[in-house]
C-alpha cells in the first residue's frame, strides 16, 4: 500500500501544483541527499538539505511550511502541500499510513518507505519520539507483509 496524492490532499488541503490523484509516493524523506524514488520530501529543518537536491534525487512532491517561501526554481507543476507544522504533518502522514497498512490485504506488497536522517536522534527528542515509534511499526508491518508474501511462493 502506497501513500497517494489523494491521501495527502485530505490531510493538507492547501496545495500548489498539479493535482494528480493517480500519483503514488514510494518514499517519504526528511533528507534531500538520498535517493527517493517518487518521493515526498519534508524539510524538517535547515540541516535536511535543499528542495532542489531532493528533486534531483527523485522527489515528486513536498510538504512545506506555509510561512516559508517556495524556492523560485520549483517547477510550476510540482505538488507542494502546505502545513503550519511540518513535524505534526509528518506525524499525521505516518498515522494515516499506519491505518492504511493495518487495513491492507497481505497480497498487496508495495509499501511507502520513510527515510529519516537518524532514527535514534528522533527517539531522544520528546517531540519526535512518536514518529520514531511509528516508523518502527511501519517497518514491522512491512516486514511481516514481505515475509508473508515470500512464504507463499
Amino acid at each position: 500500500m502506497l501513500l497517494a496524492y489523494g491521501d495527502l490532499a485530505k490531510l493538507f488541503p492547501k496545495v500548489k501544483g498539479i493535482q494528480d490523484h493517480k500519483l503514488f509516493f514510494h518514499t517519504v524523506a526528511t533528507i534531500s541527499d538520498v535517493p527517493q524514488f517518487r518521493g515526498m520530501f519534508i524539510p524538517l529543518d535547515e540541516n535536511t538539505g535543499e528542495l532542489k537536491k531532493a528533486i534531483e534525487n527523485g522527489a515528486v512532491a513536498a510538504l512545506w511550511n506555509e510561512e516559508k517561501e517556495i524556492p523560485r526554481y520549483t517547477p510550476n507543476h510540482f505538488p507542494v502541500f502546505f502545513t503550519n507544522d511540518l513535524l505534526k504533518g509528518l506525524k499525521d502522514m505516518m498515522e494515516l499510513y499506519l491505518e492504511k497498512l493495518n487495513q491492507q490485504q497481505e497480497a498487496e506488497i508495495k509499501v511507502t518507505n520513510f527515510l529519516f536522517s537518524d532514527e535514534i536522534l528522533l527517539k531522544e527528542n520528546k517531540s519526535t519520539y512518536d514518529i520514531a515509534v511509528m516508523a518502527e511499526k511501519i517497518k514491522d508491518i512491512s516486514n511481516r507483509l514481505q515475509d508473508g508474501r515470500e512464504g507463499a511462493k
